[in-house]
């Protein structure tokens, strides 16, 4: 199939904004938990009205601050309910959010806000401040910073905001707030790149609306006001959180923040929610250090049955007689020995889980849905508004990233690659027309992406259109099919496939810092010291293993022959990867260029 589309199940307000959505949830659920926020080591509810009434008086003072209707101000923070607050209080006095990572450096600061023309800053810490102080000189624009967090200079953000706007009426709040329509800019999100500067993508009031609008309504029973919850732990920055952010206010669901995932298992047990959205690294890493946990109490052969079990299970969900009579049984016991306690370690509650980001793989996409907790993969990007894709609940497809946003397109071109149409995409990039002009042709983004639609309209990835490896035999090879398989296992961090204009592929590794220990323990090398231990002949066997079971997918030519394990991982900080964790494979390729001449030495 070539083209598929969904009717839509939501319609965009013709003359509204983000900020009807608040005040709607007060007028018609004023006493309804809407958020809950960290308060003193616990969780503390904030009804729809007081989180309007919270709204409105930062947003007096930005109005106070003379910040205009269009003006854009930066929000840099890390994920926590003040994020979530301003940014409803910058919608609320007209102006533009452009968000900002709270691990971007000052030279990336100072691009964004130059960019973008900010005439104000929102930030979270006294780092934050001295990155932006360190780089002022340059923003002749920029005429407020405030500080969330409190300072000796200052008691915050929105202390000083509230002072500031004490003498602006709620009525001239909410003219402000309706001056912005559906086509008017909300937010300006800089894509992190693989190359080159950031690129700002324009995101309209309408794109918000149409994207969250039919998610809500496709899953409807995963966002019932009242009963459910998403606890928030992805950078908000990211397009992906603003997304689980709008979709929260919208439904209206209790929303929460978590802003350091070293903590997110306590605060998985503590919030307790129904719905969790992450990336596929979050769900590894949970799969991977149950078993860990297992193999070191002595019941890894009992875990590893348990799996196949689920994996079997999930899939004879999918045939006309689903699970056999001896399946049931098998997987009944193992639901009270395994099963219950990893539903557990994900807060008790949830049963369904929306992953982006990257595939998450078929077997551990059967292996959740086996334990009775469905992750739902869906697929997107910065100018789609996050998900343009995604699995319904009631129908999911494991394997795919599922079918269009209901209200959209998706057409695949003559060359693979795929196309999107539809109101919730970006309307072209901040100040750049000719990427604008690259991007979108006729109404159609061109993804850069190539895919396959099912005869259901279910979309399958296949990799990245300018990623294509092409050997010296002539042989297209699409990286991201065997680095997604390979990194799946516990001891690798990240993979690249390299073989461009070469005679075989080859792939750097990285080894899983956190994982490494676990390992050395439960195979008696606790002494060894890290380059040791990553030249140990028993460890690179196993990574040998992860490699043929990547190759498992391919064609023998497509397959890795040799592989070189790197000494560091590839990190933010490093620069290898962006903030959303894509590999920036220019910068691998350039700083680990003689690792990867020496897989083709004699």
């Amino acid at each position: 199939m070539r083209e598929f589309s969904l009717p839509a199940l939501y319609e965009v307000p013709a003359d509204g904004n983000l900020t009807d959505l608040i005040r709607r949830n007060a007028a018609l659920h004023p006493e309804v938990a809407v958020i809950a926020r960290k308060r003193a080591g616990d969780w503390e509810d904030v009804t729809a009205a007081a989180f309007l009434e919270e709204v409105r008086t930062a947003a007096k003072g930005l109005l106070a601050a003379g910040v205009r209707a269009g003006d854009r101000v930066v929000l840099m923070s890390r994920t926590r309910y003040e994020w979530t607050l301003l940014d409803f209080a910058i919608w609320s006095a007209g102006a533009i959010t452009v968000p900002v990572y709270e691990t971007s450096s000052p030279e990336q600061i100072a691009w964004i806000l130059s960019d973008s023309g900010a005439v104000a800053c929102l930030l979270e810490t006294e780092a934050h401040s001295g990155a932006l102080e360190s780089v002022r000189d340059g923003l002749p624009e920029l005429s407020h910073v405030w500080q969330i967090d409190p300072s000796p200079a200052g008691p915050g953000a929105l202390a000083e905001l509230a002072a500031a706007g004490a003498g602006i009426t709620d009525a001239e709040v909410d003219t402000r707030s309706s001056v912005a329509d559906a086509d008017s800019p909300a937010t300006i999100v800089y894509t992190s790149g693989t190359t080159g500067r950031p690129k700002g993508c324009v995101l309209t009031h309408r794109s918000f609306f149409a994207e969250c609008g039919n998610v809500v309504e496709r899953l409807g029973p995963l966002f019932r006001t009242g009963e459910a919850s998403v606890l928030l732990f992805l950078p908000v920055a990211h397009v992906f959180g603003r997304l689980v952010q709008v979709a929260a206010v919208m439904a209206p669901i209790k929303l929460g923040h978590v802003s350091d995932v070293k903590t997110l298992t306590d605060e998985l047990a503590s919030f307790r929610p129904t719905l969790l959205l992450g990336v596929p690294r979050v769900f590894e890493k949970v799969y991977n250090a149950a078993r860990a946990q297992a193999s070191a109490g002595g019941k890894g052969r009992i875990f590893d049955k348990a799996a196949d079990t689920a994996i079997a299970y999930s899939r004879a969900l999918e045939h006309p007689s689903g699970p056999s009579l001896a399946l049931r049984l098998r997987h009944r016991v193992f639901d009270r020995l395994v099963y219950g306690k990893l539903r557990g370690v994900l807060g008790g509650r949830a049963t369904h889980a929306i992953s982006g980001g990257a595939p998450l793989g078929e077997r551990l996409g059967h292996f959740y849905r086996g334990i009775g907790f469905t992750v739902l993969e869906g697929y997107g990007l910065s100018e789609s508004c996050a998900a343009t894709a995604f699995n319904p609940s009631d129908r999911p497809k494991i394997g795919t990233v599922g079918q269009p946003l209901p209200g959209s397109t998706i057409r695949i071109a003559d060359d693979g690659e795929v196309l999107l149409h539809g109101e919730h995409l970006f309307t072209g990039y901040w100040n750049n027309e000719q990427a604008t002009s690259e991007a979108l042709a006729d109404g159609w983004f061109r993804t850069g992406d190539l895919g396959s639609l099912d005869a259901e309209g279910y979309l399958s990835l296949t990799g990245r259109k300018k990623e294509i490896l092409v050997t010296a035999g002539g042989k297209n090879v699409a990286p991201a099919v065997i680095e997604d398989r390979i990194r799946a296992h516990a001891l690798v961090a990240e993979c690249m496939v390299v073989g461009d204009g070469r005679p075989f592929i080859g792939a750097l590794l990285t080894v899983d810092a956190e994982f490494l220990p676990r390992w050395a323990s439960g195979h008696g090398k606790e002494g060894l010291s890290h380059p040791e231990l990553l030249a140990d002949p028993e460890l690179l066997a196993e990574l040998q293993g992860a490699v043929d079971h990547g190759n498992a997918a391919v064609s023998k030519a497509e397959s890795v022959r040799k592989f070189r394990v790197l000494p560091t991982q590839f990190s933010e900080d490093s620069g290898h990867v962006t903030p959303s964790l894509k590999l920036r494979r220019n910068v691998v390729a350039k700083d680990f260029a003689d690792e990867i001449e020496s897989l083709y030495e004699r």
